[in-house]
């Protein structure tokens, strides 16, 4: 089967057309015809050798999101079975082939049905962000109806999914953004109030939109140094949850206001083989959401094929793209 490539770590340009096998179903496992796929923030990341502890072993097939059709069922496997469209967040990882090709073996725990709904290319764009807002905002913060949710990047990956589900939760989102455009899109999306942080600092909204008492729940997902702002925008005794905290930060806040501080790393359960039951489940419940009208991917402008994955990921570094950067077939 046709892959797209590493052989090395670096740029954007290290990709390259490749003839690798077919992998073999193991049990337990669905082997998938690709259809779709999406560029992660991670899969930038492990392409240019900066996590290299997590990634797959050169030569390298990338990207864990996938949308597609179950070709073949594993020993064992009873949820799904050929023809069913699929969608999951299950490899391009260390120890797990990605997306980037035309057959990708997963785990069935990780894997979800496809939203009707959906086109593959759209739920292509959903399962790592979407798993990634839900351990955060669901299952670790538990936020509840009437409270206070602010999320920082409100229409990047994770953040415009926080947006969608805090607001299916009954809570007052909040969300930051650079400009009005990205406002506008926020509001699309649920979000009660939208706040401009190039142009309004943290102490000025907290003061405005909380009488200075600070947010139930910031929802970070711009992480290490942005941690700062968001202790500073949380109230006492409130909750902050975060995506990425590679650095050294004072918790004096922390500390002074009493705060919970979650880390969500959604990649474990790939990485150490627990916990992948309850990807598939946030998927399953997702995919109900969707139908319902309560969650939708936002993609950006321009969808890329797979032999365009250099492009691809040039507009996902590039700070220009709105929505998730999606590959299709």
């Amino acid at each position: 089967m046709q892959a797209q490539t590493i052989t090395q770590f670096g740029s954007p340009s290290v990709f390259e057309t490749a003839d690798i096998p077919v992998p073999q179903v193991l049990p337990n496992h669905v082997l998938i015809r690709v259809a779709a796929t999406s560029v992660n923030p991670v899969d930038c990341k492990i392409r240019q050798g900066a996590v290299a502890d997590i990634a797959p072993d050169l030569p390298a097939v990338l990207h864990g999101d996938v949308a597609g059709v179950v070709e073949e069922v594993g020993e064992g496997v009873t949820a799904f079975q050929p023809g069913d469209e699929v969608y999951a967040c299950a490899g391009g990882v260390k120890g797990l082939g990605g997306a980037l090709t035309e057959y990708m073996l997963a785990d069935m725990n990780l894997v979800a049905r496809k939203p009707k709904s959906l086109t593959m290319a759209e739920a292509a764009a959903l399962p790592l962000v979407s798993i990634t807002a839900w351990e955060g905002l669901i299952d670790r913060a538990k936020v509840q109806p009437g409270q206070s949710v602010l999320v920082y990047g409100a229409t990047g990956g994770v953040g415009h999914i926080g947006v969608q589900l805090a607001k299916w939760v009954g809570a007052t989102v909040y969300a930051l953004v650079s400009d009005e455009e990205k406002a506008a899109i926020a509001r699309k999306l649920g979000a009660d109030f939208t706040i401009n942080y190039r142009s309004q600092p943290v102490e000025e909204f907290v003061a405005e939109h909380t009488d200075g008492q600070g947010f139930d729940v910031v929802f970070d997902t711009v992480g290490n140094d942005n941690l700062q702002n968001a202790f500073k925008a949380a109230k006492l005794n409130g909750t902050v949850v975060s995506l990425v905290s590679l650095s050294q930060q004072d918790l004096t806040l922390l500390h002074a206001k009493g705060l919970t501080v979650h880390l969500v790393y959604m990649l474990i359960p790939l990485l150490y083989g627990m916990g992948r039951v309850r990807h598939g489940e946030i998927l399953t419940q997702l995919a109900q959401l969707v139908y319902e009208g309560k969650v939708r991917p936002l993609l950006d402008s321009k969808i890329f094929h797979f032999s365009e994955v250099t492009q691809a990921h040039q507009r996902a570094e590039s700070g220009q793209a709105i929505g998730k950067v999606v590959l299709q077939r």
